[in-house]
């Protein structure tokens, strides 16, 4: 990801409704913590997931392939690393929080990365994960964002699992919204997810979105789906 297309990013995610909802569920986790932590976020981009982090006391470290995406995170004062998901420049059981959101189904060694994840957390300590779902909704979208797969609840179950997590809970999101996305990203190759949206769509997304949030909880698939896990203590 060059420098270019970092700071689109940058620009948009304060209000595109996909970043937002993913603060949100972010925001949402960190309350069930009494105090904050160490946290490290993993594929962080330009850091604003660490931010969040920050706002809420943490104590955060950002880990990006890219030294564009280090440097743009440093710029907004955020402590931040080059490091590969797979071999992390960290020490063991350093983390009570680790952040992987959006990150894993770019990596051909998704049990690597998740490995590495448990590897630097300490006992007890907790990881969030999100990640695209469903292979049923492939499609060019995905191969333009440089993505090698999608999960199922069982795929992703078993990568946790696997990597000596305990799984504690596996939720849908974008159930409501599918098939419009499905439509959408089957129509166009085109990386929309770095792309201003017109802002009518826009906020449909978003309020689509919060309606979302609450709903009782559905097994049914959406389009993406978070996981929260903990390293045994």
């Amino acid at each position: 990801m060059d420098t270019i297309e970092l700071q689109r990013i940058t620009r948009i995610e304060n209000d595109n409704w996909w970043y937002r909802e993913r603060r949100e569920t972010l925001s949402a986790e960190l309350l069930r913590f009494s105090v904050p932590g160490t946290a490290v976020d993993i594929g962080a981009a330009a850091g604003t997931n660490s931010r969040v982090l920050a706002e809420h006391g943490w104590q955060a470290t950002a880990i990006d392939l890219s030294p564009d995406a280090v440097a743009l995170a440093r710029a907004h004062g955020v402590e931040a690393y080059v490091g590969d998901a797979r071999y992390l420049p960290l020490p063991p059981c350093e983390y009570d929080l680790a952040l992987a959101l959006d990150v894993l189904e770019h990596i051909e060694e998704d049990a690597r990365a998740a490995a590495e994840i448990a590897r630097v957390l300490k006992p007890g300590g907790t990881a969030l994960l999100s990640v695209p779902c469903d292979m049923a909704l492939w499609s060019a979208h995905d191969v333009a964002l440089g993505r090698v797969r999608r999960y199922s609840r069982q795929t992703l179950a078993e990568l946790v699992e696997g990597a000596g997590l305990v799984l504690e809970r596996v939720w849908t999101r974008g159930l409501l919204l599918r098939p419009f996305l499905r439509r959408l990203r089957h129509r166009t190759a085109r990386r929309e997810d770095l792309a201003p949206l017109p802002p009518l769509a826009n906020e449909a997304l978003r309020l689509g979105a919060a309606l979302e949030r609450r709903l009782p909880p559905c097994s049914w698939p959406g389009t993406w789906l978070f996981a929260r896990a903990r390293r045994p203590g």
